[in-house]
């Protein structure tokens, strides 16, 4: 059996998904259980900028924001023991996924799209990403970052799960996984 490296239980724990899944609030609670700091990528956007996000992509634009995202991505999943929460379009640059997958542990809150769409209604007005999109453009948005999605460490089945639960199980998860690797 191949030996797990020293320090798992350190590495820093990152949240992805799609934009409205939840992790933010999940990721609030997984902190808060685990007694680790908890770090939402977009607010420290936000807080350098002091401006929300649909600011940041209206005033400078997308490609800044992606430039800055990537930045602080990266500077924090090298650092330990933190709860991160990464924006929903994040994971689609190469070297956040690289760096989050080799520095952290990644769970993947995964929503079908018939769930996520009965929450659009709360998301549009708040996310850049949305504006002026059709429906048929969103689903096909959804389905294409879905696939990036695919590179993480857990995948968990958010559809009729309570957030309580959710972060429950991913505390199970890491401490299930962390007994395991110091055997």
């Amino acid at each position: 059996m191949e030996r797990v490296e020293a320090g798992l239980r350190d590495k820093s724990i990152v949240l992805i998904g799609f934009m409205g899944v939840g992790k933010t609030t999940i990721g609030q609670l997984v902190a808060e259980k685990l007694s680790r700091p908890f770090i939402d990528i977009d607010k420290e956007i936000e807080n350098e900028y002091g401006m929300p996000i649909t600011d940041i992509f209206q005033k400078m634009g997308e490609k800044v924001f992606r430039e800055k995202e990537k930045e602080v991505i990266i500077n924090f999943s090298e650092k330990k023991l933190n709860v991160l929460s990464l924006g929903g379009g994040a994971f689609l640059q190469e070297d956040v996924r690289e760096a989050c997958l080799k520095n952290c542990l990644v769970f993947y809150l995964d929503v079908s799209w018939d769930v996520w769409k009965e929450r659009i209604h709360m998301l549009i007005d708040s996310r850049p990403v949305l504006k002026d999109r059709s429906i048929e453009d969103i689903e096909a948005l959804f389905y294409t970052r879905r696939d990036i999605y695919s590179h993480h460490h857990w995948r968990i089945e958010t559809d009729n799960r309570e957030i309580e639960d959710v972060s429950n199980y991913i505390v199970e998860s890491l401490k299930h996984t962390w007994e395991q690797s110091e055997r």
